[in-house]
């Protein structure tokens, strides 16, 4: 049902990786994963650009909210649903200064995470 999308998941705890990226491929999604910001940016020039792109804030070179201000005022990328994800962000500051689509507070249900990539893959 879902084959086809492509979903970037940017997040440098790796047990949550792992985990987000299991459930996403057993729905049927391309899942590739980066740790950090220039992971991302090496990502994004060897690969076609993905459908929806899974954001951590803190990242261990950067902030995960300036990357994803810097993606939506890209004409080449703003329309890439961004889903952030914090323990540390408050949804406010998640969807005004850095024009996410979602915010996921960490820890956050699976379902919640799999409702919101449907509804942004549909």
């Amino acid at each position: 049902m879902y084959m086809g999308k492509r979903i970037l998941i940017v997040e440098d705890d790796e047990d949550i990786r792992y985990i987000i990226c299991y459930l996403l491929v057993e729905m049927g999604y391309e899942v590739r994963l980066a740790d950090s910001i220039s992971d991302y940016r090496q990502q994004q020039s060897e690969n076609p650009e993905p459908d929806l792109l899974l954001l951590d804030v803190k990242l261990p070179d950067g902030n995960g909210l300036d990357l994803c201000l810097e993606i939506k005022k890209s004409p080449a990328t703003r329309h890439i649903p961004v889903l952030i994800m914090s323990a540390h962000a408050t949804e406010h500051q998640v969807v005004k200064q850095a024009c996410a689509d979602e915010f996921l507070g960490k820890p956050f249900d699976l379902d919640d995470l799999t409702d919101l990539v449907k509804k942004h893959l549909a």
